[in-house]
């Protein structure tokens, strides 16, 4: 994108428009905007004409004002969104939010898509990627009574996992440690598809007379490795966007609701792009690469929590508040980045099932 030609009166006019659009919906005229620019309406016009012709700037309609492309979005993203300032009690729900005791992934995708969706009145979203690689790094045991014990699994980036095993027979504290050397011996560092039956066979052989519970185990450790590892999206205020005349076409809608709704095609959309830096990132429109999206903006900002990436973000209108949005995820990503990086998991998080 070639920004040479974009003189400071064409960088306010442009910015002008877009928070005009954003506020309103409606095109731009060079007579509202000499309300606030210290020039002519016929200076403003010419100025709209030739960011027009450079690809900033739609009219669409000939007696109406202009719009941005999405060339001037993306150009008021990259240079010219002014900081927004979050309101105390913005700040105060977020705070309020890291001091939950959140003891799942599940959970805190959950909540951190409600509250982007509540900041920002659009659709908020929340997306972890599945990498294939999750290992356990340490087992442990305790047993319960005769017949349950609780099988404690240490992941890589201190994930902590429990399960309550129930068996068929009576189990004594030397079976259950010897079991647990076992697992310590043969599966640690292991991927879910290097658990092999060759494995399993040689573990039931060392347990000899009790290694009938070798296989509720194994299906249990598979189980956990799973849900560890696999991708998943939340979404949280959807139907906001039909506040939004960008979405009043009843047809254009059910194509954007059939990709929030259909979790595998939401996943195509944003796994290729959740990947990168924690800077933020902005689609707009045709960026999105599918045609559902094509009044839509997908913006988002990565953050590592217990050793895997997880996106924050909204999803809204091409028009959408970029200022806003964006000064919210970076206090929203800020805030899990120290919440799960200053020693202050919270309490059950990596401790409990």
């Amino acid at each position: 994108m070639d920004d040479s030609r974009l003189t400071p009166r064409k960088m306010q006019i442009l910015k002008a428009i877009v928070d005009a659009h954003i506020a309103g919906g409606e095109p731009v005229g060079s007579k509202y905007l000499s309300q606030d620019i210290s020039c002519s309406p016929a200076t403003i016009r010419n100025e709209m004409a030739e960011l027009e012709d450079m690809g900033y700037l739609i009219q669409p309609h000939t007696s109406a004002g202009r719009v941005p492309s999405e060339l001037g979005y993306k150009y008021y993203v990259n240079s010219l969104v002014a900081q927004y300032a979050s309101t105390k009690s913005e700040i105060d729900e977020i705070n309020q939010m890291l001091r939950y005791k959140l003891t799942e992934m599940d959970e805190i995708m959950s909540e951190i898509s409600r509250l982007a969706a509540s900041f920002t009145d659009y659709t908020g979203i929340a997306f972890k990627s599945g990498t294939g690689k999750v290992r356990v790094a340490q087992f442990k045991s305790v047993l319960l009574n005769q017949k349950d014990f609780l099988l404690i699994m240490s992941f890589e980036g201190d994930i902590v996992k429990t399960k309550t095993i129930h068996l068929s027979f009576a189990l004594s504290e030397d079976i259950l440690r010897r079991f647990t050397e076992a697992l310590n011996m043969y599966l640690i560092n292991l991927t879910s598809d290097a658990i092999t039956m060759p494995i399993i066979v040689k573990l039931e052989a060392l347990m000899g007379s009790a290694g009938a519970m070798v296989h509720p185990v194994i299906k249990v450790i598979y189980e956990t490795m799973s849900e560890l590892d696999s991708a998943d999206v939340k979404l949280d205020g959807v139907t906001n966007l039909l506040q939004y005349p960008e979405y009043s076409d009843v047809s254009d809608f059910r194509d954007l609701l059939g990709v929030l709704e259909e979790k595998e095609k939401l996943m195509d959309v944003i796994s290729t792009r959740a990947t990168g830096n924690d800077d933020i990132h902005v689609y707009i429109g045709t960026d999105n690469e599918t045609d559902a999206m094509k009044n839509t903006t997908l913006i988002f900002k990565n953050v590592t929590i217990g050793g895997k990436t997880l996106s924050v973000g909204v999803i809204g209108p091409k028009r959408m508040n970029y200022s806003k949005v964006i000064d919210m995820l970076n206090k929203l990503t800020g805030g899990l980045d120290r919440l799960f990086t200053e020693d202050a998991l919270p309490p059950g998080y990596d401790k409990r099932d």
